[in-house]
């Protein structure tokens, strides 16, 4: 009898141990997702700020400059560029670009909506990250780009485009096509004509007046300096707002 007692108390004994075990674990893994939402929601998310503007505005610049800033002022951020000419798909615009190859626009206009959805993954783990990026081209230029061209409208336009990423800011950087034609390179890609810019122009003005974006509009015939403080000082409004928000949905 004492030993199937003491056999009994082993086996409780051991059955304590386990369910005490079990529940310890369970804790742990609670706590650890709730140390992780935490530690997500304590620094937020990156914000997606897109540089947009006719050709030769100054927008590479910029970007560039407001990385740095933003890098050195301890907020995480990097560049990306559209279209992305080091993917597969990227390719094949470049050589359209560059007037090395000719394409049917329809075509066109859906390349460079794929380039776009390619890096929409890895732009959206950035945000989450708490990177924020700032893009030298989005969406809004291929449509304003492809609208300006006989026979397309707006809406067939943004229809590729519906549903990635929204910018929390929009910079359109303001330079008539005819001062812009002053400045270096231009003409040496396609679409790098006054009279086309000119029409492109037209199709981002009408872009513009969706008010459930945020645009901003500065004056690119600034001086380098003047125009990137006026770009960072909107930048950091847009990414404090947008550090507790989800990311939002184009056009949607």
């Amino acid at each position: 009898m004492s030993m199937c007692f003491k056999e009994r108390a082993g086996i409780r004994w051991g059955h304590s141990l386990y369910f005490a075990s079990s529940h310890i674990k369970q804790q742990a893994v609670h706590q650890a997702g709730i140390s992780s939402t935490r530690s997500k929601m304590s620094h937020g998310r990156g914000a997606l700020i897109v540089l947009e503007g006719v050709d030769k505005a100054g927008k590479t610049t910029q970007c560039k400059k407001l990385v740095n800033a933003l890098i050195e002022s301890g907020r995480p951020a990097e560049i990306m560029r559209f279209p992305d000419r080091t993917t597969q798909i990227g390719q094949l615009i470049n050589a359209y670009l560059e007037k090395k190859s000719n394409l049917e626009d329809h075509v066109v206009h859906l390349l460079f909506s794929a380039n776009r959805w390619e890096l929409e993954p890895l732009m959206r783990k950035k945000l989450e990250q708490g990177i924020s990026l700032v893009v030298d081209r989005y969406a809004f230029s291929g449509v304003a780009f492809t609208s300006a061209k006989p026979g397309f409208s707006l809406e067939w336009c943004m229809k590729p485009d519906v549903g990635l990423p929204k910018p929390d800011l929009v910079l359109f950087l303001q330079l008539h096509p005819l001062d812009a034609a002053q400045r270096g390179q231009y003409g040496s890609e396609r679409y790098e004509s006054s009279d086309f810019q000119k029409v492109v122009l037209q199709r981002f003005e009408q872009l513009m007046k969706d008010k459930s974006l945020n645009w901003q509009v500065i004056n690119a015939a600034k001086s380098i300096e003047d125009l990137h403080a006026e770009i960072k000082s909107h930048s950091e409004t847009a990414i404090t707002v947008a550090e507790f928000q989800p990311i939002g949905k184009l056009w949607k």
